[in-house]
């Protein structure tokens, strides 16, 4: 009975990942608007698949408490879930992430407990000893769960083909930066398992990594200090970005799209263009990973 009432809850569609658009921002270069998710980010497509599925195997039900460690997007779409399942959610994170990301999350119910400046291993540790301590606790456990790659494979990869071929666009390179590294080897695995099919013979997936190194950099939501789902020796190349330089491109797309974009989808954009001068016959797609209202303080 306790599972019959959040499946019902579940059931209201409240949980539905959106089909986002796909935008050509120059010859040859194409970014998916995941700003578009319905809390604004790529991180619903994870949250709330791994929800539904949790639902679905009774390991959620009405006395469970949603907790995960992010640096905020996660969060965000897990309090949005908490909220639309009527559950509480506790979210930890570094103290120094954006302060619009936490009050997007306080706004959709959630408490947040802060760690260390960029200290991400203190708060899965966090994380981890609340999940142990009691069975009332749930989390996604978005930096060690597989189910986190075969939702880009199942879900994302497919919808991007699709919308490519849409576009009579036969084949295309994947390139993004890597937070848990799931968008990542989600879209490589899609790519491989399809690999008999001439189409997808020799696509690449190129990562975006800041110049700045894990502690010192500014993009929030990538390279967290450590590779977690990513097996780097998949990734055909990786592809390095200033902070300053993803934060120009989110605020120069702003003014030439009308769509605001966090720092993250700035240097995606950077290292779509950089590849592409090097690559002129390729094509690519990137992500917009988030909204820009996220990061106003930052930018």
């Amino acid at each position: 009975m306790i599972c019959r009432e959040i499946e019902n809850r579940m059931k209201s569609g409240l949980l539905e990942n959106q089909i986002t658009p796909m935008l050509m921002i120059d010859p040859g270069v194409y970014t998916k608007l995941e700003c578009c998710q319905r809390t604004g980010s790529v991180k619903d497509r994870l949250v709330f698949e791994t929800v539904k599925y949790a639902i679905m195997n009774c390991d959620i039900d009405s006395d469970t408490v949603l907790v995960e460690a992010t640096s905020g997007n996660t969060g965000i779409s897990l309090s949005a879930a908490g909220a639309a399942l009527g559950l509480p959610v506790k979210i930890i994170m570094p103290v120094n992430m954006s302060e619009e990301r936490k009050q997007m999350m306080r706004r959709f119910g959630a408490e947040i407990i802060e760690v260390g400046p960029s200290d991400f291993q203190a708060a899965i540790k966090k994380r981890n000893n609340l999940v142990s301590s009691s069975k009332k606790y749930w989390s996604p456990m978005q930096f060690e769960n597989p189910y986190n790659i075969e939702v880009h494979k199942n879900i994302t990869g497919p919808e991007i083909e699709s919308q490519m071929k849409k576009l009579r666009i036969e084949s295309w390179d994947f390139i993004s930066g890597a937070g848990t590294g799931g968008t990542l080897m989600g879209v490589h695995n899609f790519f491989s398992e399809n690999s008999d099919s001439h189409k997808f013979s020799g696509r690449r997936v190129i990562q975006v990594f800041p110049s700045e190194g894990a502690k010192d950099h500014g993009i929030q939501g990538i390279n967290d200090g450590q590779d977690f789902l990513l097996d780097q020796s998949l990734m055909h190349e990786k592809i390095s970005v200033k902070t300053e330089d993803a934060k120009n491109a989110a605020r120069d797309f702003a003014k030439s799209h009308g769509i605001l974009i966090g720092i993250s989808s700035g240097a995606n954009i950077v290292a779509a263009r950089k590849y592409r001068l090097r690559n002129p016959n390729r094509k690519i797609v990137t992500l917009l990973c988030d909204r820009g209202e996220r990061y106003f303080s930052s930018l």
